[in-house]
């Protein structure tokens, strides 16, 4: 058994330093399996090939990272042009279009689950905050369990965010809240809980008129796929799969969003995961795990 071990980590070891195993895309060989230098340290080619190399992530540049990310896009966000009329006729014309194809669902989600005070005071809070500590979580796990695996799904949902930009500043939206006429209830200003982004504060730091698309959705649903896709218990993933679902019913029944912004937030995923697959040459969760994590597995894997 010992001689095994060793055999194997010997083979991992010489595998390891060879660039086109580490890559585990065949890069680096050859006519014939000779192997190939990628190139100028800085060619694209060799740029690409470090990317997509699996390597365990810097604490120190994920958190600065997070945090100077997260700053922009809140400095992006809350600078986009809070045109009140325009962003609220845009929402009667997504209200308009919702009825006429007889889903617009909000109204009737909105005042039925007002009705439970408990449970659309924990909806309040939820929607003020508890997402953002999920996401976290999620990202937190990731670079603790599947270090490795980390830097693609992060870089997803860096994506994700970054492309909302684009609909904060094209779309103003106001959210069904502020829909005079339509007959909303404003949950967090009934109930008086915290969080109103129309209230206080809060109401000169928040554009409130930043709706579409729902970032709420865009980051539940990352959460969900990630967890999905990585998580080995089989009761776990099919809570992550609930998440985005629940996600959805908060932001519907608290008054702000509608569910086209939840699309929005879908396809600003969908457009994150696809550049970063095209970057990394396969599905996000699929990349290879560096040499070293195998090794442990197998030696875990032996005892």
């Amino acid at each position: 058994m010992g001689e095994s071990t060793a055999n194997t980590a010997k083979s991992l070891k010489d595998r390891r330093t060879d660039p086109s195993d580490a890559a585990g895309n065949g890069a680096g060989r050859g006519a014939g399996g000779a192997y190939r230098a990628p190139g100028p340290g800085w060619s694209p080619g060799a740029l690409l090939h470090r990317l997509r190399t699996p390597r365990r992530p810097r604490l120190w540049f994920e958190l600065v990272l997070i945090g100077v990310s997260y700053w922009v896009y809140s400095l992006i966000r809350n600078a986009v042009p809070a045109e009140r009329s325009t962003a609220l006729r845009h929402a009667a014309d997504v209200w308009s279009f919702e009825r006429h194809l007889d889903l617009g669902i909000e109204h009737s989600v909105n005042h039925a689950l007002n009705s439970v005070t408990w449970l659309i005071v924990g909806m309040n809070y939820y929607y003020a905050s508890l997402h953002f500590v999920i996401t976290i979580g999620v990202l937190v796990w990731l670079y603790v369990a599947h270090p490795d695996r980390y830097a693609p799904p992060r870089l997803a949902l860096f994506a994700t965010t970054w492309l909302a930009l684009i609909g904060f500043w094209a779309y103003p939206l106001a959210p069904p809240r502020l829909l005079a006429g339509a007959g909303f209830i404003d949950t967090v200003a009934v109930h008086h809980t915290w969080g109103s982004l129309s209230q206080g504060s809060l109401a000169h730091v928040s554009n409130q008129y930043a709706a579409m698309p729902s970032m709420h959705i865009g980051w539940s649903l990352w959460c969900g796929v990630t967890v999905f896709n990585l998580a080995k218990r089989k009761w776990v993933r099919v809570v992550a799969l609930l998440y985005p679902l629940f996600t959805l019913t908060v932001i519907i029944a608290t008054g702000n969003h509608f569910w086209l912004d939840a699309i929005g937030g879908v396809v600003c995923l969908g457009a994150g995961y696809g550049l970063v697959c095209l970057l990394y040459g396969r599905w996000v969760y699929h990349l290879p795990r560096s040499w070293e994590q195998q090794l442990e597995e197998q030696h875990t894997a032996k005892r």
